[in-house]
């Protein structure tokens, strides 16, 4: 998407890339929407690039989309594991216009059942850079996308380092996206 330059419309608190801190962004102020991907919105200003989460984004005039899935849930009460990595494929890095799961990296997703009958999805995934202060974010818009699941009652997403993350891990649809094959 070619960037678009937009004034926020009321108050809105962003994720600043790439520390990961909470910042006030006021209304009036001009940003370049860079990118819509994943539901959340990377955009420029004069002092940085932001994520705005999609519930805000009627801030940039944007429609709010609907986050509801219709995956049922299999016999038993069960989350079906597709929905699970569909889900996991609708977050992106906000510097990078390819999933996560695309990426490479989503090192391993299991499905439990607990004690209560609920159902636990556990994600242990990593980034592409350790020093990325991105990480809790996209590791909570993973666990809140993983617990719109029919059947999901808990989630966890873990950030881990081992194995080191490489290039050599994106998928080919990835590669072909970042203009790497």
């Amino acid at each position: 998407m070619p960037p678009t330059d937009r004034i926020l419309s009321r108050d809105v608190t962003a994720t600043q890339i790439p520390s990961g801190d909470k910042v006030p962004l006021t209304a009036g102020t001009r940003v370049t929407l860079s990118q819509t991907l994943g539901g959340n919105f990377t955009v420029v200003t004069d002092f940085g690039l932001f994520r705005i989460d999609a519930k805000d984004g009627d801030t940039l005039g944007e429609k709010v989309v609907s986050t509801a899935v219709a995956a049922a849930p299999l016999p038993g009460g069960a989350p079906d594991p597709a929905a699970v990595w569909d889900q996991l494929r609708k977050v992106y890095d906000p510097e990078i216009p390819v999933n996560i799961v695309d990426l490479g990296l989503v090192y391993s997703m299991d499905i439990s059942k607990q004690d209560d009958g609920a159902h636990k999805v556990d994600v242990a995934m990593t980034l592409t850079a350790p020093g990325c202060g991105m990480g809790p974010a996209i590791a909570a818009d993973a666990k809140d996308k993983i617990l719109l699941i029919p059947g999901v009652g808990a989630a966890d997403v873990r950030v881990t380092w081992d194995p080191p993350w490489n290039q050599s891990m994106i998928s080919e649809e990835g590669k072909m996206k970042l203009g790497l094959i």
